[in-house]
């Protein structure tokens, strides 16, 4: 049976990248990093690992797939929010949001879409 490993990411900066990412997560490099690649993996126990490539795309304002961030309630969900801009993300408009949504949609300083979702509401 597969699993996955990884959770790969195209950056256009793979220092600046892995810099949010660590941040925002708890995450460390696995190995050192080098300008064209890192992975990174959770300080502590086990979890996915985010791997950050050099990629000449550009980022997608609708991507395929992003990544869904989980908060425990809508106060972690905006304190987490708030702490992830904070570390250079920003708030992106997004035109295909539901009427009471249960995710807040962010970009990384990479402009990665990604979203921070409140579990609590089901």
């Amino acid at each position: 049976m597969l699993s996955i490993g990884s959770v790969v990411l195209g950056v256009s900066d793979v220092p600046r990248a892995a810099a949010f990412w660590a941040e925002a997560l708890g995450y460390v490099p696995r190995e050192e990093a080098d300008d064209g690649w890192v992975v990174l993996v959770p300080a502590e126990g086990p979890g996915v690992q985010l791997a950050l490539g050099l990629s000449e795309t550009p980022v997608q304002e609708r991507p395929r797939a992003h990544l869904d961030l989980y908060a425990r309630n809508a106060v972690d969900q905006a304190a987490e929010v708030e702490r992830l801009v904070s570390l250079g993300a920003q708030r992106v408009e997004w035109d295909l949001y539901p009427e009471d949504p249960d995710f807040v949609v962010l970009a990384d300083p990479e402009g990665n879409r990604f979203c921070v979702i409140d579990t609590s509401r089901g």
